[in-house]
């Protein structure tokens, strides 16, 4: 069952991004990263595009086993961007863009990607784009939120965003993340010239340490740009407030693989 709507939070592209509180508090999406990255195989003179580098973290492990190829770093966010340039330096190049508009001077033999593919809204002209800035043969390895991602937390996310205080900053909004199944995601990917298309859904429900730190940087960020600055926190308490205790999220990724 997918995730219900919640009033007032539209992701319609790049938005920024606490930068340094993500690196803090993204140990779950880094694990998930890491067994992404474990899946490749890899000569280690790819040429390789990290779509939605975020801070840095997976990007660097990937770097490491690259050592004579070439990584381009690429986000939505300037704050996370930075992050990233502050950890890698000048081993990787960077471009700050939304994916569903991206464009590459040179195509990479491969398009790596966990955690970001979700706050896409169009996945049709996503993978257009994706498999546009891959040479033939070049795969597609990503991993981001799945059918079913965090459906408990969007209830309580909808419930409080419904209530008089709140509601009147999300009147113009509709659907904050785009949680696609797998049958769904293997068409589009078809559809956009990929082949050898498999996806596939894994649970990895996740207890945050600092639940209000992890909710504020990574769920509900979309909502709190649309927020004055002294409700921002109240909201995300609220939120907080609503949910069972102690506070776990049932998340669940969508594995993608495809050969350009």
């Amino acid at each position: 069952m997918s995730a219900p709507e919640v009033p007032g939070a539209m992701n319609s592209g790049p938005r920024e991004w606490d930068a340094e509180t993500y690196d803090a508090v993204s140990e779950p999406q880094f694990e998930w990263g890491m067994e992404v990255l474990d899946r490749l195989e890899l000569s280690g003179d790819e040429a390789v595009l990290d779509a939605g580098c975020g801070s840095g973290r997976i990007t660097s492990e990937l770097l490491g086993r690259t050592p004579d190829g070439r990584l381009l770093a690429v986000d939505g966010s300037e704050a996370m961007i930075e992050k990233a340039r502050q950890r890698l330096g000048e081993r990787a190049e960077y471009l700050v863009a939304d994916l569903a508009e991206l464009e590459v001077d040179e195509p990479v033999d491969l398009v790596f990607s966990t955690a970001t593919l979700h706050w896409i809204p169009d996945h049709d002209r996503l993978f257009q784009r994706l498999r546009a800035a891959l040479r033939p043969g070049g795969r597609l390895v990503a991993q981001c939120g799945g059918e079913g991602n965090v459906a408990a937390h969007a209830e309580a996310i909808a419930a409080v965003a419904g209530r008089p205080e709140f509601a009147s900053h999300f009147a113009q909004m509709t659907g904050m993340w785009n949680f696609a199944a797998p049958d769904e995601t293997e068409a589009r990917l078809r559809a956009a010239g990929f082949s050898k298309v498999h996806c596939w859904l894994q649970p990895k429900p996740v207890t945050p340490a600092d639940p209000l730190a992890f909710i504020s940087t990574v769920t509900l960020g979309p909502l709190l740009a649309q927020l004055p600055a002294k409700l921002e926190r109240p909201f995300a308490e609220a939120v907080l407030e609503q949910s069972p205790q102690p506070l776990t999220l049932d998340y669940v990724r969508l594995n993608i693989e495809a050969t350009a």
